[in-house]
């Protein structure tokens, strides 16, 4: 099937809208994701008591729903982007506040909600979502002094942040209000604010180490390593030194033997040491090529909300892969955080595809933005040769 210019239908028109390298970007990732899966997972799920492709096969699955989720919420126009966002993190959030009251409790969290057999994790869709409606509102408490748009998104805030704490989750609450913090600055509103945001979560933090003992054991852990206390991080860290440049072949490495998380949180170590730093170089610079090329984009867009709201998509994924980067050659304690498309895991995988739907329907050229692109010179032609007409039409006889 071949597309024309002057075919109207939604498929041509966001065919010859969409950025075709971003796109590309993306499904990129979801195919390197299928790939480690089959390098990590078979290992764990044996071990776990699963047939051999138990996890590869659901990786396999969610790529495909991801990959059309993807698509799905890439044809939405900026308004429909912001409709989606407000539904989804109404209904997550309800589904967070179930999952308080009833619901199960898993190595001492309650973060999933069971559906149908299936664990999900409502948090994971309040995130891009949370990031659109922040976006709107603060380019709004830029814009219009007349607008309680500021105290909403703080509102919004204060409620994700304390249904992620009440979990808890104490990882992704970092992650989110980072993201917060550089969209306020990015939306040019009081440099105060900022300061105070800075300083709320240094307070977080500080209580979330005194009152978690998981968080304290971890952060302590972390400064203060025993032998053998840290095994995961520990065994993460030499595997990167194992591998070396190459990596010691697909299939050979020893990690995804003996961590239990080698297919989720731990990925990236799995990839050091059967594919090489060389890999995960090349891995974390399509992560850096996805964020950037965002960003580039997101400075060409005239409507402040919709700059915002790529600048924060790409903010939350950039930040999240490198968090979970980090852990992995020993920068930060364990978050228990997933490698955007590349770990294991259904919520994750879903929420990830909507976050880069709605990036990749953000900025989507549209019309509006080739008439501002237009040079001065020729909007100045036309305006003298409107007035030129005008005059004619003037001195014409009747």
């Amino acid at each position: 099937m071949r597309l024309s210019r002057s075919d109207s239908s939604r498929l041509a028109q966001w065919w010859f809208t969409v950025d075709h390298v971003l796109l590309t970007a993306v499904f990129l990732l979801i195919g390197i994701g299928i790939v480690l899966s089959l390098a990590a997972s078979p290992a764990v799920a044996l071990k776990k008591g699963f047939s051999t492709y138990y996890f590869v096969e659901r990786h396999v699955v969610f790529a495909a729903l991801a990959g059309a989720a993807l698509v799905v919420v890439s044809f939405l126009s900026p308004t429909g982007v912001r409709r989606l966002a407000a539904m989804l993190f109404m209904a997550a959030v309800a589904a967070m506040i179930f999952v308080f009251i009833s619901g199960q409790e898993i190595n001492g969290a309650r973060r999933w909600l069971s559906v149908g057999g299936f664990a999900l994790q409502p948090s994971e869709f309040a995130k891009p979502s949370f990031v659109v409606l922040m976006a709107w509102l603060f380019s709004e408490a830029a814009q219009r002094k007349d607008v309680p748009a500021l105290p909403l998104a703080v509102f919004l805030w204060v409620l994700f942040v304390a249904l992620l704490v009440v979990q808890p989750d104490v990882g992704q609450t970092v992650l989110i209000s980072t993201t917060a913090g550089a969209m306020y600055l990015l939306a040019g509103l009081p440099l105060i604010g900022a300061l105070i945001m800075l300083a709320l979560g240094g307070v977080g933090l500080t209580l979330a180490y005194f009152n978690f003992a998981h968080v304290q054991s971890r952060v302590d852990r972390f400064f203060n390593p025993m032998p053998l206390e840290n095994f995961q991080s520990d065994r993460a860290i030499q595997s990167f030194s194992e591998g070396g440049l190459f990596g010691r072949g697909p299939g050979e490495g020893m990690i995804k033997s003996v961590l239990p998380d080698a297919h989720t949180d731990y990925i990236f170590a799995v990839v050091a040491e059967e594919y090489g730093v060389i890999a995960c170089l090349v891995l974390l610079g399509i992560f850096a090529f996805i964020v950037l090329r965002a960003l580039m984009r997101a400075a060409q867009e005239p409507n402040p909300a919709v700059r915002l709201a790529i600048q924060g998509l790409a903010v939350v994924f950039g930040v999240q892969a490198l968090i979970n980067m980090a852990v992995n050659v020993g920068l930060l304690p364990p978050k228990g955080m997933t490698l955007p498309f590349i770990s294991a895991g259904g919520s994750s995988m879903l929420a990830i595809a909507i976050t880069t739907g709605m990036l990749i329907a953000l900025t989507r050229r549209r019309p509006d933005i080739q008439r501002l692109k237009k040079p001065r010179l020729m909007q100045s032609i036309g305006q003298v040769k409107l007035g030129t007409a005008d005059i004619e039409g003037q001195t014409e006889t009747p």
